[in-house]
């Protein structure tokens, strides 16, 4: 498996890896015909939170097997990330492919002096990469529900001054 940033002939497979690895979220509300990840990558692509060098692809050969990217968001005045979406085909989950993406992702982000990653996901996951609840580093989400499933990642350029509350880029309030 090859992780590298993504080009923009991967954005077809990139839409349909999202399609795919979203829609059994969605399958019980019969009001979601598409899963709004698809459209939220390509929004982010527009938008002036989008750093292209932290859009990764995970490829399998020369197949594009799974997608994670991260976002330029905000503590306050302070700049930090967000992760996702992060999708893998169905037929390479639980596979390391979504994990690789992570530490892909993690250690670039390390390496660009990035502060903090923070996300909403499902804490299981996110806790062996170092994730842990926001409130527990003072920063908080800014939609009270997103709660019980934020988390941050400090890196090591963190500074434990950062607090207060995350805001995504725009499209993610689009959802």
């Amino acid at each position: 498996m090859l992780i590298r940033r993504e080009t923009p002939a991967d954005a077809a497979a990139i839409a349909a890896i999202h399609r795919a690895a979203f829609a059994p979220h969605y399958a019980s509300d019969p009001a979601v015909t598409e899963p709004p990840e698809p459209a939220l990558v390509d929004a982010l692509r527009t938008d002036e939170s989008w750093m292209p060098t932290l859009s990764l692809v995970a490829l399998e050969y020369d197949t594009v097997v799974g997608h994670l990217t991260l976002t330029r968001a905000g503590i306050g005045p302070f700049p930090v990330l967000a992760l996702g979406p992060l999708g893998v085909d169905p037929e390479h989950q639980k596979s390391g492919v979504g994990s690789a993406l992570v530490h892909a992702a993690l250690g670039a982000a390390d390496a660009l002096d990035e502060s903090v990653v923070g996300l909403v996901g499902d804490p299981d996951y996110y806790a062996r990469f170092g994730f842990v609840p926001g409130a527990r580093l003072g920063i908080v989400p800014d939609e009270a529900e997103w709660a019980p499933y934020f988390q941050v990642r400090p890196l090591t350029a963190y500074d434990p001054a950062v607090t207060g509350e995350f805001r995504y880029a725009a499209p993610f309030y689009d959802l």
